[in-house]
């Protein structure tokens, strides 16, 4: 099996465009938390972390952005400075894996209201008239928004890739898979390059909506947006770092193996993530770790994608040689990837 590097990055969050950036945030505590826009309308003011104004050189153009979700805008832009940072040639990056965990499609609300209007009968939702009444409501091209799967679709679209690709639903740790399936993938030597990251919201009124019900927002989740990437290839020219080891366990996996729990060596960093207010948080509690949550709120199916660019900016700088980043979302999962120093 050959080993896995790491060629290049991109985080998409609210501390902006650059992944190189990320670490030193955390670890200076600073936070990119303020009253967010996006929910105002429908649930008044919440503390968000949210992307801040994309620059048109780095942007998708308006045409294109009419039929994209905003988690897919933020995953097209990420895919663009992935392979940039990567500096790939144009056989690689048309031959490029791509998987990516994503979350829900986050459409518009005004065509989601007027689909939704029209399938209710005797005051309740009916699949029979959603296939019918309901989709004749909105726009066609709405279905570009709606399906999740084009959060992927469009990027890749844009940017070229025409590889093997997956899109993966997550709340978190499900992202983890999309970066096992790209590292089998490399490591395998099925494909010499590969990308895997996230891309997602959580301040999207109907995900609020799903989260608030569960009670996150009063135990302290601080809701964000944005998209990450690894750019995974065989070669070790120009690696940022190494991606030594993906593993991922389902909910009722690590439900019915508390054991896998981590004892790691006092050399490693450990960056572990879990929303505010889990169990999973409980059960990951280290109080020597470095806890990204703090600093980028909780992106959903982007969440563990930019702490593994926190994990390369900390090899990248020199603060460590390997880190190790545990991922456990709302899905219920354990995630862990292992980097170490390219050098």
């Amino acid at each position: 099996m050959r080993q896995v590097f790491v060629s290049g990055a991109a985080a998409v969050s609210a501390f902006g465009f650059d992944w190189r950036e990320l670490a030193g945030a955390v670890i200076g505590g600073r936070n990119g938390f303020a009253p967010g826009s996006q929910l105002s309308a429908t649930h008044g003011p919440v503390m968000a972390a949210e992307v801040p104004a994309i620059p048109a050189d780095i942007d998708v153009d308006a045409r294109a952005r009419k039929l994209m979700a905003h988690p897919a805008r933020l995953a097209a832009v990420a895919l663009r400075l992935a392979l940039d940072d990567a500096r790939w040639p144009a056989t690689q990056r048309e031959q490029a894996a791509l998987y990516l965990g994503v979350g829900a499609s986050g459409c518009a609300m005004i065509e989601l209201t007027r689909m939704l209007a029209a399938s209710i009968v005797d005051h309740e939702f009916s699949l029979e008239r959603f296939g019918g009444a309901g989709l004749a409501a909105c726009n066609p091209l709405f279905a570009f928004q709606l399906m999740n799967n084009f959060t992927l679709c469009h990027g890749a679209i844009l940017n070229g890739t025409g590889g093997p690709n997956g899109a993966f639903y997550s709340r978190g740790t499900g992202t983890v898979a999309a970066l096992a399936e790209a590292h089998w993938l490399v490591q395998s030597g099925e494909c010499d390059t590969a990308l895997a990251g996230g891309a997602d919201s959580a301040l999207h009124p109907v995900t609020w909506t799903q989260l608030d019900a569960a009670g996150y927002p009063a135990r302290g989740f601080v809701p964000a947006e944005g998209a990450g990437l690894l750019a995974l290839s065989a070669s070790a020219d120009g690696a940022l770092a190494t991606l030594d080891a993906v593993s991922f366990h389902s909910a009722r996996a690590w439900e019915r193996n508390a054991d896998l729990l981590l004892n790691e060596a006092p050399d490693d960093t450990l960056i572990v993530l879990a929303p505010w207010g889990s169990e999973a948080r409980t059960r990951l509690g280290n109080h020597d770790a470095l806890d990204v949550g703090l600093c980028l709120g909780d992106a959903l199916a982007a969440a563990p994608a930019l702490a593994w660019c926190v994990a390369l900016d900390l090899i990248r700088t020199g603060r460590c040689r390997r880190a190790i980043v545990i991922s456990s979302g709302i899905d219920g999962g354990l995630g862990v990837a292992r980097f170490g120093s390219a050098a």
